[in-house]
């Protein structure tokens, strides 16, 4: 019996978090050597694909030009990975003899990233690299419209965390984006935190879905600049922000 494209994609999306699961009991036993080694790949893989997979995200999507893309794609693959690097995510992260205190990092579980159209590729690598440097697995959501390039970005920083040892259903991605795939995997027991990127009903949806949930939409903030900055520098990067 063939089944219609939404009942498949939401078994897709049954299967994807039962393979998470798995991969979260693996994950969890792993040291902060291991998962900084598979954060570091995924990283590295980013960074030697930026510039094919930002020329994928444009010509498919047809927004921004592939030279921007690939600035955002080197600076969630390499600069967010240098700021993150040295931090501690796993085990006794502070101890506070004196109040008799102490902080410890465990991971959430198993996360649901929403990925939108406009910045596919850059989106998928950064989210990718914070969850697994605290040791949880993500699921992606793909935007209908950038589906191809978030594919092959989810493959190559995949392959490259397997090989560095991350255990298999750590970095998924559902392959027949439908709403209720992407409402099953927002609203599923197995699934402890939703990141959405994308427009504000979306957002809206994942911080309805009673999943706890961080989300950010379309919007342009404000900006102050300070009479101590350097004014020209500036201004370039808030309008290379912007555009």
């Amino acid at each position: 019996m063939e089944f219609d494209k939404d009942l498949r994609s939401i078994q897709e999306v049954r299967d994807l978090l039962t393979q998470a699961r798995r991969a979260q009991n693996a994950l969890a036993a792993m040291s902060q050597e291991d998962l900084d080694r598979i954060t570091a790949a995924i990283s590295a893989a980013g960074a030697e694909h930026a510039a094919r997979l930002a020329a994928m995200a444009a010509e498919e999507t047809g927004f921004g030009k592939k030279e921007d893309k690939e600035i955002k794609n080197r600076f969630a693959a390499v600069t967010l990975y240098e700021a993150i690097r040295d931090q501690k995510t796993h085990g006794i992260l502070h101890e506070d003899r004196e109040h008799r205190t102490v902080d410890i990092g465990v991971p959430v579980g198993v996360v649901a990233g929403l990925v939108p159209s406009t910045n596919p590729t850059s989106t998928v690598i950064y989210k990718a690299m914070i969850c697994l440097k605290a040791g949880n697995p993500i699921i992606f959501s793909p935007h209908p419209s950038a589906v191809g390039c978030i594919l092959e970005t989810v493959k190559v920083i995949r392959q490259a965390a397997e090989r560095a040892g991350a255990p298999t259903g750590s970095i998924s991605c559902i392959t027949t984006p439908t709403i209720e795939a992407t409402n099953t995997l927002m609203r599923h027991d197995i699934t402890r935190l939703i990141l959405a990127t994308g427009g504000a009903a979306m957002v809206k949806a994942a911080y309805s879905s009673g999943t706890p949930a961080i989300g950010v939409g379309a919007g342009n903030g404000p900006a102050y600049i300070h009479h101590t900055a350097n004014v020209e520098q500036a201004v370039k990067r808030i309008l290379d922000s912007k555009t």
